[in-house]
């Protein structure tokens, strides 16, 4: 008998506090999960995915959440490929213009930032604090597993409290940052690395909102949230089409009449352009696959694939879902039968299809995809 998920209730805005949202959109019955596993796939479970939009702050958010054992069961990002790679570098550098000394680092995953830093320098402690922690501590680096929440408390003096793409997956990012003013001294940092969720919207990103991604928290009101809860924001720099880059210090008390602008309109058109562009992809790309001869696969073993699934994408014609992460490569992604392969697959076939809608890692997937067969047609 499967397991029955007892969904977390969040009827009121992440933003305001007040009940009354309005229903936008919702995805039935879809895959709580979205890494790749060994189990079979009678073992997987589905939630509807219901998104309203608050009409007082503009704020869009699910109003019914995976509980966290369920959603992070296992660890299913390790941040491979050359984007990733330079983002690492790039954001490790951010960190060390700050002068951290004693760092807690919150959803650490497999420790690349913290191995990134701490090889840069040397007179500097990190702490990790993950669920799911892929790396296993060393001299400079301790690891502490479980979620940060309300509950945690450190001995350790800390200075900076660091983490690359976490608030947008805190389900109360209000709490979330409150918690962490509560332990920061006077003058201490929270230095973070966020999505630039409207820019990733707007260009239609499955990655911008889904079970993980839980609110459309925009730039405008992750500072209505940090200067409500006695951080002021020192710097604030923008990264590529990727991220932006936040150091906001602590202080002793709010800013004084802090404004909220309602962007209702505006971000209620964004996200359901976002749905209907979807729809009218799928109809497009299902006739596609219905008359080609050539054999068709799909890029991405995760959000990227299950969203296309989910909005009805025909996996009857997809030969196969492939990916470069090892993590996936041989396990089957989480709500489909598809076990992963490698895009080495490829290699000596004619003419192969590829649906690739992989957000700001398109580039650098297609010109891997050239590489491997010059033949190969991206769609």
């Amino acid at each position: 008998m499967k397991k029955i998920i007892k969904m977390i209730e969040r009827n009121k805005s992440v933003i305001t506090g007040k009940e009354g949202l309005e229903p936008l959109f919702s995805l039935m019955n879809f895959p709580v999960f979205f890494g790749c596993v060994d189990s079979g796939a009678d073992d997987d479970l589905h939630a509807d995915m219901e998104w309203s939009i608050d009409k007082e702050s503009g704020v869009i958010q699910l109003i019914k959440l995976i509980p966290l054992d369920v959603l992070y069961q296992e660890q299913h990002v390790d941040g491979i490929g050359k984007t990733w790679h330079n983002y690492y570098n790039d954001f490790a550098d951010y960190v060390i213009s700050r002068n951290p000394v004693n760092v807690l680092e919150i959803g650490g995953g497999a420790g690349v930032l913290a191995e990134t830093v701490t090889k840069k320098i040397e007179n500097i402690h990190w702490t990790i604090i993950e669920p799911n922690p892929l790396h296993k501590g060393d001299e400079k680096i301790d690891v502490i597993s479980g979620f940060f929440n309300e509950g945690f408390s450190s001995d350790k003096k800390i200075d900076a409290v660091v983490f690359s793409q976490v608030l947008e997956h805190a389900y109360e990012p209000d709490k979330f940052i409150k918690h962490i003013s509560s332990f920061l001294n006077i003058g201490g940092k929270l230095i973070f690395a966020y999505p630039n969720l409207e820019l990733w919207l707007k260009n239609k990103f499955t990655n911008a909102l889904n079970f993980e991604h839980t609110m459309f928290v925009t730039e405008h009101l992750v500072a209505y949230l940090l200067e409500k809860n006695n951080f002021f924001i020192s710097d604030k720099t923008y990264y590529k089409d990727h991220s932006i880059f936040y150091t906001a210090e602590r202080i002793d008390k709010p800013r004084q009449n802090i404004s909220l602008d309602n962007k209702y309109d505006d971000y209620k058109k964004i996200f359901l352009d976002f749905v209907n562009y979807h729809k009218d992809l799928i109809a497009d790309l299902n006739e596609k696959i219905e008359y080609v001869k050539s054999p068709v696969y799909l890029f991405g073993a995760h959000i990227f694939a299950t969203f296309l699934f989910e909005f009805g994408l025909n996996k009857s014609k997809i030969v196969a879902l492939i990916d470069n992460s090892e993590l996936k490569q041989g396990r089957r992604l989480y709500g489909t039968k598809f076990i992963i392969e490698t895009p080495e697959i490829l290699r000596d076939i004619k003419s192969p299809n590829v649906i690739l809608k992989a957000g700001i890692y398109n580039d650098e997937i297609s010109k891997q995809l050239k590489d491997i067969n010059p033949t190969v047609n991206i769609w």
